[in-house]
């Protein structure tokens, strides 16, 4: 199995590479999905966040109340940090988990691990072959944040701010993509880095 980590800002354009290298074989392992499914209703996590944040992040039928929980976090990185502590490395030995299953199906598969918050969770990145990410300016990533997900200005410049920067994920990174034109361009971008992909792991084989 290849490991590959990409990573990259909201609304930075990596959703689209991913999707791209999917359908060019890649086995993509979404860390967002899975941090939807350890605070599943009833999980440990869930109970662990319940117990950090109070009652009232809790909804009536036992699931997450996301609103509820980044109003307590933005902003606060003591409490973010909190939640990262509780979430992370239960995100990680899930991630684990696909990727041995990845592997097991196909010894020589490319697994993608999608990974936005890959700086801030801190892990060991010796473990990927390549570290990808995916970058656009800000001013670029406020207008899709306001375009595609009605967003105002602030609240889009808020979210970026409360990532890494562009510096530190590029600080970590082997192969950054430049996203900051149209999604055609992005994706042409995307079949470049994954043709060299393919021939930096032959080589390696």
């Amino acid at each position: 199995m290849h490991l590959i980590a990409l990573t990259g800002g909201i609304a930075s354009g990596k959703s689209t590479v991913a999707q791209r290298w999917q359908q060019r074989g890649a086995v993509i392992v979404d860390a967002d999905a899975l941090a939807r499914e350890v605070v599943a209703p009833g999980s440990p996590v869930l109970d662990s966040i319940a117990k950090q944040f109070g009652p009232e992040v809790i909804a009536l039928d036992g699931s997450l109340k996301r609103g509820a929980l980044g109003s307590l976090i933005f902003g606060d990185n003591s409490a973010r940090a909190a939640l990262n502590a509780i979430t992370h490395p239960a995100i990680g030995r899930l991630a684990q988990q696909r990727f041995d299953e990845a592997s097991r199906i196909d010894p020589q598969a490319v697994v993608v691990y999608d990974i936005p918050l890959l700086v801030e969770s801190a892990q060991s990145l010796d473990r990927f072959e390549l570290v990808v990410t995916v970058e656009a300016e800000s001013d670029v990533r406020i207008q899709r944040l306001i375009r595609h997900r009605n967003m105002d200005a602030n609240e889009a410049a808020g979210r970026i701010a409360s990532q890494a920067t562009a510096e530190q994920r590029q600080a970590v990174a082997d192969i950054v993509i430049d996203a900051n034109g149209s999604l055609d361009e992005t994706k042409r971008r995307a079949d470049e880095v994954w043709s060299l992909i393919e021939e930096r792991l032959r080589s390696r084989l």
